[in-house]
């Protein structure tokens, strides 16, 4: 596919990215009153995903087009997950209580019963989405779309086999499935941003996150000291190193999987960047318990954000809102799909009087899987991204079962 954008060498949309990163960071730090009031309405966070979303949008550059994706996806974001679980606490995560596997598991259940749902209220208006028999009929199509937002691509891509899902509607599919989930996340993302208040309107118990919060700041300021050019050497040797150890790692695990227990497949063990993903991030807990964690002190974590922002302007980069006018009556059966998922999601967080950061990290652990459920949690702050890679690595071990199931009501309400 021929790349027709303005702009299609990387290196320089590499530093389009990096100067836009730079630029909302400046304003944002500005002490000019219209920025302080900018800001107070719309989060720097957002800012960094929307505005490389204009870049793909306007065809200024081809998101899909280029390697800067690939790249930070498999290393970056594995790196940044090692750094972000160093100082890691597990006792306290675990003192996040049952409510946040709930809300995970209703998210889940959201997107298996909204996706029927969707299509029946849809069809009221086109009556032509029912019925079907062929590999291009509507509802095969959506079971792809089920097994990426409760697991992730391995998922998706398991889906379109079992269900036998034809190439055009196939395509539809993964746009509506890009746009709908990712102005979810833009969504999320502004409630991280206002999570004080929010949290506060609704009487949420929020005191086993401050703990933690409290915790990685007490550790920091404990082990505070002056960085110096051998300590961020060593924090990009343990960054990269165990990034290099957890690319080795998934070459022989998933391939030797895929041979010998195939059985296995069904939890998308057999796929490299689920293995990536895990082995980085079990390093980097089983480091949070020898003396490399005093590598937080001299901002171990800040690197590990700054890597978030960039994978956050990278995931912006695949937007492109214009693609709606392609696929009307398919977008919208994904936004019903995705409004009836979130008011679950909403109404369940409400009675158990849950921090909105355990609806969104529920939810974005099935949406988005392991490449955003961390950028979602840390924006809420660092120290709870580990928590968004462990419900996200559930989502996996789940998704394609869930997906089947979803999968299996579409086509009775298909066939009538």
């Amino acid at each position: 596919m021929e790349n027709t954008a303005l702009i299609t060498n990387d290196g320089i949309i590499f530093g389009l990215l990096a100067a836009i990163l730079g630029l909302i960071f400046y304003t944002q730090s500005s002490s000019n009153s219209f920025w302080q009031k900018f800001y107070k309405w719309v989060p720097a966070l957002l800012l960094c995903y929307f505005i490389p979303s204009l870049l793909n949008t306007f065809g200024i550059v081809d998101g899909a087009n280029t390697a800067i994706y690939p790249l930070v996806m498999d290393y970056l974001l594995p790196a940044c997950l090692v750094l972000l679980t160093l100082s890691l606490d597990l006792k306290a995560i675990f003192r996040l209580g049952p409510k946040l596997l709930i809300l995970f598991l209703t998210g889940t259940v959201g997107i298996v019963i909204g996706g029927p749902i969707a299509l029946l209220l849809v069809s009221v208006i086109f009556p032509e989405m029912l019925g079907g028999a062929g590999p291009d009929a509507v509802w095969r199509g959506m079971t792809t779309i089920a097994g990426s937002w409760i697991g992730g691509g391995a998922n998706q891509a398991a889906m379109k086999e079992v269900y036998e899902v034809g190439g055009e509607i196939f395509s539809a599919m993964v746009t509506v499935d890009i746009i709908v989930a990712n102005l979810w996340m833009a969504v999320l993302l502004y409630m991280a941003a206002n999570h004080k208040a929010i949290d506060k309107r609704i009487g949420a118990d929020t005191s086993a996150i401050e703990a933690i919060k409290e915790r990685m700041e007490h550790y920091e300021a404990e082990h505070r000291r002056e960085s110096k050019l051998p300590d961020l050497m060593f924090i990009v040797a343990v960054a990269f190193g165990v990034t290099g150890l957890a690319h080795w790692g998934a070459d022989v695990i998933a391939p030797f999987i895929g041979d010998n227990v195939p059985a296995l497949k069904d939890f998308s063990l057999d796929k490299k960047f689920f293995w990536l993903i895990v082995i980085a991030t079990t390093v980097g807990v089983a480091l949070s318990f020898t003396r490399v964690r005093q590598l937080e002190g001299v901002g171990a974590s800040k690197y590990g954000s700054m890597f978030v922002y960039i994978l956050v302007a990278t995931i912006g980069l695949h937007m492109d809102v214009t693609a709606i006018v392609d696929v009307p009556k398919y977008f919208l059966i994904g936004a019903i799909w995705m409004i009836i998922h979130a008011s679950l999601m909403l109404i369940v967080a409400r009675l158990l009087k849950a921090p909105v950061f355990y609806m969104a990290i529920g939810s974005q652990a099935n949406v988005g899987g392991a490449a955003s459920a961390p950028v979602v949690a840390s924006a809420f702050h660092p120290s709870l991204a580990p928590v968004g890679v462990l419900l996200a690595v559930f989502g996996y071990a789940l998704g394609t079962y869930m997906a089947y199931i979803c999968g299996q009501i579409l086509r009775v309400i298909a066939a009538g």
